[in-house]
């Protein structure tokens, strides 16, 4: 499988995950976001953001939802983020969707919590 993107084909999983994470841009992203009609915002892509500085410069750390309540409530300044705060950005787990559209590799990781 793959997605197209500026006339350049993408390889991707059967689930929809980057074969390789040096692939990815924000042009990629966006049009994965797509691909999962999602329409993406500032807090998205501030979401986005961190899962990569996470993976790339923490030895392919993948947080889960609970990490990304604490980064993002400390990132946008606002104590009242929690799960459903992320789960309102990505449906399909924001941790899991999130990290596809951020070009991540699928997690192995059970849970989300």
């Amino acid at each position: 499988m793959s997605i197209s993107v500026a006339g350049k084909e993408i390889p991707t999983t059967a689930s929809g995950f980057l074969e390789n994470v040096e692939d990815w841009s924000e042009d990629v992203a966006s049009v994965i976001a797509v691909e999962e009609q999602l329409e993406l915002s500032d807090r998205h892509w501030d979401l986005i953001r961190f899962l990569r500085d996470e993976f790339v410069h923490n030895g392919g750390n993948q947080p889960n939802t609970r990490t990304l309540v604490k980064a993002m409530s400390k990132a946008w300044g606002d104590k009242s983020v929690n799960a459903r705060s992320l789960y309102d950005l990505f449906p399909g787990d924001p941790s899991k969707q999130g990290g596809r559209i951020a070009g991540l590799p699928e997690s192995r990781r059970k849970g989300g919590y």
